[in-house]
């Protein structure tokens, strides 16, 4: 084993099966500087340290509570910082559950529209039909 690698060290495809994100995703997430470039072994292979694997999992996360690229990338700032408050990741993230409650309002909007366009529709073999009525409509 070269000096490159250690016993800490994950390849590519081990961090993808240990987080559950795709291999193309964790090279994008490279690319666009949200994950740091890992070593490489002499072969040119990805190797990854325990650190990186942590940094993967937050990501994962973030994006699961609906967190945006950008905002996850405040957050690693304020992190990486290191002199961060914890009024700064309390306020970015009330801004980020505002959005998100925006987003239910809206979903329910649009749920109670198709439930009416739904109750209006009767099946029938007739060739008009509310829904497709609705959808043609001019506001």
């Amino acid at each position: 084993m070269n000096g490159i690698t250690n016993t800490r060290a994950y390849p590519i495809g081990q961090m993808s099966r240990e987080t559950g994100v795709n291999i193309e995703t964790i090279r994008y997430y490279e690319r666009i500087g949200l994950m740091p470039k890992p070593d490489r072994t002499a072969g040119g292979n990805r190797q990854y340290n325990h650190d990186q694997l942590k940094r993967l999992f937050f990501i994962r996360r973030a994006r699961g509570l609906g967190f945006a690229l950008d905002e996850i990338r405040g957050l690693f700032e304020m992190a990486d910082r290191q002199d961060y408050s914890c009024s700064e990741v309390h306020d970015l993230t009330v801004d980020h559950l505002a959005s998100v409650r925006d987003k239910i309002a809206n979903l329910k909007k649009l749920e109670n529209m198709l439930s009416d366009m739904v109750s209006q529709c009767s099946r029938g073999d007739v060739p008009e039909c509310p829904i497709l009525d609705a959808l043609f409509e001019v506001d």
